[in-house]
């Protein structure tokens, strides 16, 4: 669901940039195309706490047409699921801890792409938004 594709461009300086073109604001380069992928994944999360800080609707990944694809955590991907839910249906941070019984800081770590929230918490507000984590393993 958050696997985005990357664009890798060769530089005049014997780098390889990536940009992604459903977050234009997710950029990094690498000295090759590994070093390009594995920092693609940080410039990636880092643009996707943009769009949550600011409130803003997380982009949909577009088809990768055989372009590599970058996702982020999977703790990342559910904390932006719940970013998701909140905006679909209009609930703000106060309305979620109110539901959770939780005070405004939890709501507040909770929404951080980079706290390390337990997975059981980001459970919890799923359930209440009536969403819920659905986990499958996959050959890599």
């Amino acid at each position: 669901m958050w696997d985005y594709p990357v664009e890798l461009t060769p530089d005049d300086n014997q780098t390889i940039l990536v940009s992604f073109p459903d977050v234009p604001a997710a950029h990094t380069f690498g000295e090759d195309e590994d070093e390009a992928i594995m920092r693609a994944k940080d410039a990636l999360e880092t643009a996707l706490e943009i769009y949550v800080d600011s409130r803003m609707p997380i982009p949909t990944p577009s088809p990768a047409h055989g372009r590599p694809t970058v996702r982020p955590d999977a703790l990342i991907c559910a904390k932006l699921a719940v970013h998701t839910a909140m905006r679909t249906q209009g609930v703000r941070k106060a309305e979620l801890a109110r539901r959770l019984n939780w005070h405004l800081p939890q709501v507040d770590r909770l929404l951080d792409l980079r706290h390390a929230s337990r997975l059981d918490q980001v459970e919890m507000a799923l359930a209440v938004l009536g969403q819920r984590i659905v986990l499958t393993v996959e050959a890599a």
